[in-house]
């Protein structure tokens, strides 16, 4: 694994838990480092990150809110 690889999984709490978690990839980022942008997909999609995922809980949040004050009136 390239030390670019590695100081880049070391700075992000959330690729070193799904390292550890998912132990192939250790092997297929030794093998290949160019996958890391598949990793670094994968986690997003785990970990739900990505935008989309954002807007949705932001979204559940305010759902929630709004069900919250109109259960006060």
């Amino acid at each position: 694994m390239t030390l670019d690889i590695q100081f880049r999984i070391k700075n992000n709490a959330h690729y070193q838990r799904y390292i550890r978690e998912h132990s192939y990839w250790y092997k297929i980022l030794n093998r290949e480092p160019q996958a890391f942008r598949e990793f670094e997909e994968e986690v997003k999609e785990q970990y739900h990150l990505r935008p989309a995922d954002k807007i949705s809980r932001m979204l559940e949040t305010v759902e929630m809110l709004q069900t919250l004050m109109s259960s006060f009136k």
